[in-house]
């Protein structure tokens, strides 16, 4: 995103019915992650005008004001355009602007007539009654001077180059709405059922996460429901659908901006969410609901092993569940004489390392959650957590790479498919008690955060980890 820092993707885990149960919140971006090409938007300020006029028929429901924005020669395009103007009609919107944000931002196929431009714009819009800032979305599309005007003749010319951007739900077909006391959900499926059910859910979440969570947050959450998995990877900015099979439900978010920053999105994966037990909604939908509560206190500094653990321990924190049961993978880990070393890596929530080591690595974040509310109260995991997020104020934000894509089981607010389980193997046991040893700077200040808060530091806390684990799994 173009003046916005990247958000967090962020994984998250479960155990239901016996089942390992994962919920990811992946650091998402909006929009397309590629950097502005040299040329400037300010050489074409005719560009910026049609853009303008295009926004003000959206936000005036014009559709013919809409439709003069596109090449009347792209017939295919002009028809989805038509299309995709028609969904947005239950939509609420505040507000919704285009800006030009660079020219040449891709390869133009041969072909066409007329001057063309290859532009990556931006479009940001705000939902009445739950945005108080713009959400921001990438957009690649080709422009085509005729007539002396620009118009808009596709936005599919840059897939070639990676440039396609971040679909919306009305680009995937009519949005309906169902509004809760806290929660707005958006489904491109016409089950009122579903929609309603994603609705109580999340309503009951919000109250619970103020119950754990004793912060300022605007305790509204936005639900959008598409209908396929492959549509839920098209919101997410991407075209493969693969790493997202098993996950249940992300996050987008942008973490460690200001309050004012728009309502997080809470995306949920049809296919993997309706796999999932009663308990394993609601986990799921609490667990995303507590990481749109804690963004502006979570920063680059924050480890996943924290931030997902935390998570998890809000959505547990009302189940008289036991920690073997919510702990499957871990458990058995335990019993077999493997008993982690150290306190999850991020690297450990990524998707390439296996099933079975993203499980442990949630189940330990959130043993480690728990053994701080039990040991040192409920109010020092949230100083903690605040500050270990302090420490990184002003870095970006940091978290798995890309390609650590979300994996879960059945009951999990990510990833719903075969069981998450996972230790971590040898090479890794060897590292020793650091949260990460290729980011020595970040532990230090790790360590910092839990001696200024719970009077020890990590490697410390590290140990008692490791005999609460042994303890509460034996």
């Amino acid at each position: 995103m173009s003046g916005q820092r990247a958000g967090r993707r962020r994984p998250s885990r479960a155990g239901v019915a016996g089942c390992a149960a994962l919920l990811f919140a992946l650091l998402a971006q909006l929009a397309g992650c590629a950097p502005p090409a040299p040329s400037s938007p300010d050489r074409f300020p005719d560009v910026q005008r049609m853009l303008d006029a295009r926004a003000r028929a959206v936000r005036d429901r014009d559709a013919a004001a809409f439709l003069d924005t596109t090449d009347p020669r792209a017939t295919g395009y002009r028809a989805r355009q038509r299309e995709m103007f028609g969904n947005l009609a239950a939509v609420p919107l505040a507000d919704w602007r285009y800006d030009l944000v660079a020219t040449g931002a891709f390869p133009l196929p041969d072909g066409g007539s007329g001057e063309r431009l290859a532009a990556r714009v931006r479009l940001r819009y705000r939902l009445k009654g739950f945005d108080t800032a713009p959400v921001s979305s990438v957009q690649y599309l080709t422009l085509t001077a005729r007539d002396g005007r620009w118009r808009i003749s596709s936005d599919t010319d840059g897939a070639a180059a990676g440039r396609t951007g971040a679909r919306q739900l009305w680009d995937q077909g009519p949005v309906h709405l169902v509004r809760g006391r806290h929660t707005l959900v958006l489904g491109t499926a016409a089950d009122p059922a579903r929609l309603r059910d994603l609705a109580d859910r999340a309503d009951a979440a919000v109250p619970a996460v103020r119950a754990a969570w004793r912060g300022n947050w605007p305790g509204q959450v936005v639900v959008e429901a598409p209908d396929s998995v492959g549509r839920m990877a098209q919101l997410l900015g991407s075209d493969d659908p693969s790493g997202y099979t098993g996950i249940a439900a992300v996050t987008t978010t942008e973490a460690g901006t200001a309050a004012a920053a728009p309502a997080d999105r809470v995306i949920v994966n049809p296919d993997a969410y309706d796999e999932l037990n009663d308990l394993g909604r609601t986990v799921v939908l609490t667990h995303e609901t507590t990481h749109v509560a804690t963004r502006t206190a979570t920063t680059a500094a924050t480890p996943l092993w924290l931030s997902e653990g935390f998570a998890d321990w809000v959505a547990y924190r009302g189940s008289r569940r036991a920690p073997a049961v919510a702990a499957p993978e871990l458990s058995r880990a335990v019993a077999a004489g493997q008993l982690p070393v150290r306190l999850p890596a991020d690297g450990d929530f990524g998707f390439k390392g296996g099933a079975d080591r993203l499980a442990r690595a949630y189940e330990g974040g959130w043993l480690a959650c728990r053994m701080i509310a039990d040991k040192w109260g409920e109010a020092k995991l949230m100083a903690f957590y605040r500050e270990a997020g302090k420490s990184g104020e002003g870095q970006g934000n940091a978290g798995p790479p890309a390609s650590a894509a979300p994996f879960a089981g059945a009951g999990t607010d990510t990833p719903s498919g075969p069981p998450v389980s996972g230790a971590p193997g040898p090479s890794e046991a060897s590292s020793g008690p650091t949260e990460d040893n290729r980011q020595p700077v970040r532990a230090d200040r790790l360590d910092r955060a839990m001696r200024a808060q719970l009077g020890v530091g990590l490697a410390e806390f590290t140990r008692q980890w490791r005999v609460y684990v042994k303890g509460e799994l034996h």
